[in-house]
């Protein structure tokens, strides 16, 4: 299926509900910041940024004139002391802007902000974009039903977000992937069926190669590979159940076969029992801060109706649960998704413990 029929040609950006304003208000997630998204709109040129094999990076370094180079300097130091210190001015004579990126590919324009701590050379990134409901729920979920923790800041029309470390899905897959032994294949293959199912449970969407990244991890003698998302402009938003599925992109055609050259179908089903199990388990312990941003969710506006109605009815031919027919927001077809899970984890549990009293008696 080509990207055109699968994928909207472009999706708005929704603003902040008062009730959602609040919820950030109440986990220090809404906090003042002293520069917007719009500041940094006023750059006065930019030039190309290329990788080390010269090809366009679809970035732009921009730079802006002296009059308000070093206000805005300052400003995004403060942002960094905030997003990552407390917040004064101590570690300011340390910093250094090394540059401030802008892409103009994809819905979000992000700007890519590189702090250098000028002592050791140590650098970082963070990321100024514009606000956008439906990525705030993205983020949040993340935070609580993954195994990563997520740093961001939301203020007025301004949304700050941590650099997620890793290596781009896309280069990892032409680059290395090649040269990964036949044992790191295979954990590769489990890692992708896992965060495959993570997507379709909490309804995060278009996770093609470049919209995640592959983190590996040193252990004893081998490497360990993670998968992580790093945008989240499509959470709850898209109309066919195929886009919050990862396997269903041709950019992870190799990834679909390293599973099915790896994993055995059994295996397969294990995997996503075990995830959903994680996710159930997740949901359990977020208790009530999972369940209001979920409440709040249900309410807000951030898809279109069409979309609404076409996923209630597709998850619907998945689970047979006639709830998802009649959701009216993408709020409530991802509290079901998220009631399913955990439905069937207790009651799979309930049921084992009954079964280890009746042996035991």
């Amino acid at each position: 299926m080509s990207e055109e029929r699968l994928m909207s040609k472009k999706k708005p950006a929704y603003p902040v509900s008062a009730d959602l304003d609040s919820y950030l208000d109440e986990y220090n997630r809404k906090i003042e910041i002293p520069i917007f998204y719009e500041d940094l709109l006023r750059f006065a040129g930019s030039v190309v940024v290329y990788d080390t094999a010269g090809e366009d990076t679809l970035w732009v370094r921009v730079y802006y004139s002296d009059s308000e180079r070093q206000e805005i300097d300052l400003s995004l130091k403060q942002v960094y002391s905030i997003l990552h210190s407390d917040g004064s001015d101590r570690i300011f004579q340390y910093l250094n802007i090394d540059a401030v990126d802008y892409c103009t590919f994809g819905n979000s324009k992000p700007f890519r902000i590189k702090v250098r701590n000028i002592l050791n050379d140590n650098f970082t990134y963070f990321y100024v974009k514009r606000t956008d409901a439906s990525r705030i729920y993205g983020l949040e979920l993340e935070h609580m039903l993954s195994p990563y923790n997520l740093n961001f800041l939301v203020y007025k029309d301004t949304l700050i977000e941590e650099h997620i470390a890793g290596i781009p899905g896309d280069v990892f897959i032409k680059e290395m992937l090649p040269h990964c032994s036949e044992s790191e294949k295979a954990q590769l293959a489990k890692e992708f069926v896992k965060f495959n199912e993570r997507c379709m449970i909490r309804l995060l969407g278009d996770m093609r190669s470049y919209n995640y990244v592959i983190v590996p991890v040193h252990d004893f003698d081998h490497v360990v590979y993670r998968i992580r998302a790093i945008d989240f402009d499509q959470q709850c938003f898209e109309g066919k159940l195929k886009v919050y599925r990862p396997q269903f992109f041709k950019e992870n055609y190799h990834m679909v076969e390293l599973v099915r050259g790896k994993l055995q179908r059994n295996s397969v089903d294990q995997y996503k029992i075990e995830e959903r199990s994680i996710v159930a388990k997740r949901i359990i312990s977020s208790g009530t801060r999972i369940n209001r941003l979920v409440m709040i969710c249900k309410k807000d506006n951030i898809s279109l109706p069409e979309h609404i109605a076409m996923l209630g009815k597709q998850i619907y031919e998945l689970t047979l649960d006639a709830n998802f027919k009649r959701s009216e927001t993408m709020g409530e077809l991802l509290a079901l998704a998220l009631d399913f899970v955990k439905r069937n984890y207790q009651d799979v549990s309930m049921k084992q413990i009954i079964e280890k009293r009746i042996d035991l008696d």
